[in-house]
């Protein structure tokens, strides 16, 4: 250890700083779209890789990231992180053209990539085994109120003073970090061996990549061609390779970028599975409550973000007190506990959502599902991290922090599919059943245009019917749109609780593939 800090916690107060300021910038991006589009008089497809450039970088890169922790000291990579992501939030704001802002995005990915393996590794360097519990507690609080921030400040300065405020944050806030990281937190001596697996570096980073790239792009070409001979199908089949490749040179390599120790530790892997199958169903969850909220309720992103907030608030605030839980108690009892909560919140979720519910109802179920959560992260975050050895922490963060984000692509890719499989069936079966109670002359018209508007996506709700009710009677018109607007509203809804009981039973998943855990022990650290 090169330098000494005061407290671990002042230490890890520090560094969750900055992956504050990481797990903001992952959700704020999305609500300022529509100005981005219009502010850049860009395309739709270009302002979505605005978001999506970030994604794919950050996932791609987390692995090298945590190796790099542990052969340059975690420090000086998070440093490092902490830089580049800041300046590529001040080119993104002085962007005026959408490439250039694309550019900056993926380099603000890799910033965030190199910082935040490096939050959890220190929690291992910095606590002894029985204490890490609570540290992994505050670092799931930490998520928890990101997630509550981003849709939320990202309305408010959207709104006051225009998307670039979004970036210019950064650059401040950035500083701060810096300075109080470089005081506060103590260097630990690098690990250094023979060297970088480069070999290793270009294989799990294009396979990770190609991996988020397929999902994330799917749904919008189609799960088809993306350009040319290249399609969703075929990017999938070559990450599936890479991935293939890059185990087979791990198993051959000296010095692998993922230790042969963490394959063999048990709760590191079965943790591993249970995080995958969690943040899909988180993901996927959110990703549906914001379209319920928005698109069948009504509701504004800024309202829609407040209706939410009671499920990340609890989220973050019982993850707290779960963390110094699995301290005293068993990681293992307080993770399947949470995991059952979670589950019963997301069916209650399921029931509730309806066509013509207030908002409010969903209040207490949201309220258990972040109840659940807050049980499961920092239970979860020990049991798979907490026991190793300190040479691992980097290696395994990393791979960890890898596997929540690939969980997180995974759920809005699967959930989006599902949930637009589900309301073309629903609205497709509705329809005919509502054209019955219209003049014979517009029935054919209202089919088509439920099917036309329900194969193009919950997005085409928003204007459905504008281009054939012109063409009608005024009093068939009033009609039509009212039985046009009941019908797709009807279909999104019974769509979405049905895709909320799938969220759920991949969380019950979850719930089984615990019981396969060791129990939680403490140990020397």
């Amino acid at each position: 250890m090169t330098g000494k800090a005061r407290s671990p916690w002042v230490a890890l107060s520090a560094l969750c700083l900055g992956f504050f300021m990481i797990m903001v910038d992952t959700t704020i991006v999305n609500i300022a779209v529509p100005v981005i589009l219009d502010d850049l008089d860009a395309g739709l497809d270009d302002v979505l890789w605005v978001a999506n450039a970030y994604v794919l970088t950050y996932a791609a890169l987390l692995i090298t990231a945590g190796r790099l922790g542990d052969l340059f000291g975690q420090k000086r990579v998070y440093l490092a992180g902490l830089v580049v992501f800041a300046a590529a939030s001040a080119w993104c704001g002085l962007a005026d053209d959408v490439g250039p802002l694309i550019a900056a995005r993926a380099v603000q990915g890799l910033g965030a990539a190199l910082l935040t393996p490096q939050t959890t590794a220190f929690i291992a360097l910095l606590f002894p085994r029985e204490r890490r519990g609570a540290a992994y507690g505050m670092w799931s609080g930490v998520a928890g109120l990101g997630t509550i921030t981003g849709p939320l400040l990202g309305g408010v300065v959207v709104t006051r003073y225009g998307w670039e405020w979004l970036f210019f944050l950064n650059v401040p806030v950035g500083v701060v970090c810096l300075v109080l990281v470089a005081v506060l937190v103590p260097g630990h001596a690098a690990r250094r061996r023979r060297g970088l697996d480069l070999p290793g570096i270009a294989l799990v980073s294009a396979g990770l990549f190609a991996l988020a790239f397929g999902l994330v792009e799917g749904e919008r070409y189609g799960w088809g061609t993306v350009v040319g001979p290249v399609t969703i199908p075929g990017v999938l089949v070559a990450a599936l390779v890479l991935l293939g490749l890059f185990a087979w040179q791990q198993w051959r390599s000296r010095d692998p970028l993922i230790p042969a120790a963490l394959l063999r530790h048990r709760n590191f892997v079965l943790s591993n599975v249970v995080v995958v199958l969690v943040m899909t169903s988180m993901a996927g969850s959110l990703l549906l409550l914001t379209l319920y909220l928005q698109t069948a309720l009504g509701l504004s992103p800024l309202r829609a973000g407040l209706t939410t907030a009671p499920l990340s608030a609890a989220f973050g605030l019982v993850g707290i007190f779960a963390g110094r839980r699995s301290d005293a108690h068993n990681s293992k009892s307080l993770l399947l506990f949470g995991l059952v909560v979670y589950t019963a919140g997301l069916a209650a979720t399921a029931w509730v959502a309806r066509p013509e519910v207030s908002p409010w109802s969903l209040t207490g179920p949201m309220l258990v599902c972040g109840v659940g959560l807050g049980c499961v992260f920092a239970p979860m975050s020990n049991l798979a991290l907490g026991q190793l050895d300190r040479s691992l922490a980097g290696a395994a963060s990393g791979v960890y922090n890898t596997t929540r984000q690939v969980g997180n692509v995974l759920g809005n890719a699967a959930f989006g599919a599902l949930l637009q499989a589900l309301f073309t069936s629903r609205a497709g079966r509705l329809g005919p059943e509502a054209a019955e109670r219209l003049p014979a002359g517009a029935r054919e018209t209202f089919t088509d245009e439920v099917d036309r508007t329900a194969s193009g996506g919950v997005e085409a709700t928003t204007t459905a019917g504008a281009d054939v009710t012109g063409e009608l009677p005024t009093r068939t018109a009033e009609r039509f749109q009212d039985s046009l607007t009941g019908v797709l509203t009807q279909g999104l809804s019974e769509a979405l609780r049905l895709s909320m009981l799938g969220a759920a039973a991949l969380a019950a998943c979850a719930a089984v593939c615990c019981l396969a855990l060791r129990r939680g022990t403490s140990g020397a650290g």
